[in-house]
């Protein structure tokens, strides 16, 4: 299995709608992806590793997928609307990295 992550660096002055990420955008990415997304995880970062530090990412996503053969598939074909959904929740430029599901 693996995972494909999006970061969203926590950059002062940054906008990221929450809500917008979970309701629409994350109901577009299953609607596109349809079968081949296995799961889903989203994450709100709180605070860094100092207490009362900011955290480094204001949010991440996370899609699994059996394949990177299977996540390139399901993506190819709609990831010029996926990406053209980002401006509406955010102006943050996110890092992407795939990742193999060890545990």
């Amino acid at each position: 299995m693996i995972k494909v992550s999006t970061f969203y660096p926590n950059e002062e002055g940054k906008k990221f709608n929450m809500e917008y990420y979970l309701n629409k955008h994350g109901v577009l990415l299953q609607e596109k992806l349809g079968a081949a997304l296995k799961g889903v995880a989203v994450e709100q970062g709180l605070e860094g590793a100092t207490p009362g530090s900011p955290a480094t990412y204001i949010a991440m996503g996370h899609l699994y997928f059996d394949s990177v053969e299977a996540f390139q598939a399901a993506f190819g074909p709609h990831a010029e609307s996926i990406r053209g959904d980002i401006p509406n929740f955010t102006d943050i430029r996110p890092t992407v990295q795939i990742s193999e599901v060890k545990v």
